[in-house]
């Protein structure tokens, strides 16, 4: 199973740059990015989940209704991308349940942070992907933690995909800039291995966001923009080719866990 997730958040991330914009440039960048993103997933014929926050998701009903109608799962990324109040995870639920009319049972922490298993269940949450069980010096260091889905104090927890042995993380900065071969081997060996990939991105990426306002780092903006939804409908083919099927995260715990 491939379960392809995307962070739908205002592009207020941790880079300086996106501090420069104002809350609708930030916005227009976030909407184009997942437009783009839901054409190939229609075109593919592929659903997916969708982390929105809920700041994104009230200024963006059009594109929130477009993923349900297109039979796409959305789920919680918090309330804010970069401002964390008391509440915002249960208030983040309710305003994504109002827009869709339909039961969010994800959940997924801006920047993949640490989230209290507790509070998630008393929000109503019944999975948290907020994990990414690697290690990048100054921004994961999760060795420790189980490599594939497992339950935690009655929630289900679906890390972020890496490989077996090495936990080379197959996350979006790894499409961007390994070489394709070299990544589609490192997705079938995960697959091989665990049975799934859980491999997630950003809107933003899927723009053209080399030079000029951005001033983002190389490894952020190499193959980015019209490269990157190239490279994503290469992986998206390459397993359709193999006959693996494309799911929704909300369905792991009956796949992985219950059988």
């Amino acid at each position: 199973m491939i379960f392809l997730s995307f962070d739908i958040e205002e592009f207020d991330n941790l880079f300086p740059c996106s501090q420069n914009f104002t809350f609708e440039e930030q916005m227009s960048v976030s909407r184009a990015g997942t437009a783009l993103i839901l054409d190939l997933l229609k075109q593919k014929g592929v659903k997916a989940t969708f982390f929105c926050t809920a700041n994104f998701a009230l200024h963006a009903k059009n594109l929130i209704l477009r993923m349900v109608d297109e039979g796409h799962e959305v789920a919680s990324h918090g309330y804010y991308h970069n401002l964390f109040n008391p509440g915002d995870k249960k208030r983040s639920k309710e305003v994504l349940e109002e827009l869709t009319g339909q039961e969010v049972v994800g959940f997924r922490m801006p920047n993949m942070m640490h989230v209290d298993n507790q509070e998630l269940l008393d929000c109503g949450f019944k999975y948290n992907s907020s994990l990414n069980p690697t290690c990048l010096p100054g921004k994961y260091n999760n060795l420790g933690s189980p490599r594939r889905i497992f339950k935690e104090e009655g929630i289900c927890q679906i890390p972020a995909s890496v490989s077996p042995l090495f936990r080379i993380p197959l996350f979006w900065l790894s499409l961007h800039n390994f070489p394709l071969a070299l990544y589609r081997l490192l997705c079938d060996w995960t697959v091989r291995k665990d049975g799934y990939i859980n491999i997630y991105f950003h809107p933003w990426e899927f723009m053209d966001i080399k030079g000029g306002k951005f001033d983002l780092p190389g490894i952020v903006t190499r193959n980015s923009g019209t490269a990157l939804a190239k490279r994503l409908e290469a992986i998206i083919t390459h397993f359709q080719q193999k006959q693996i099927p494309f799911g929704c995260l909300r369905d792991c715990e009956s796949l992985f866990l219950n059988k």
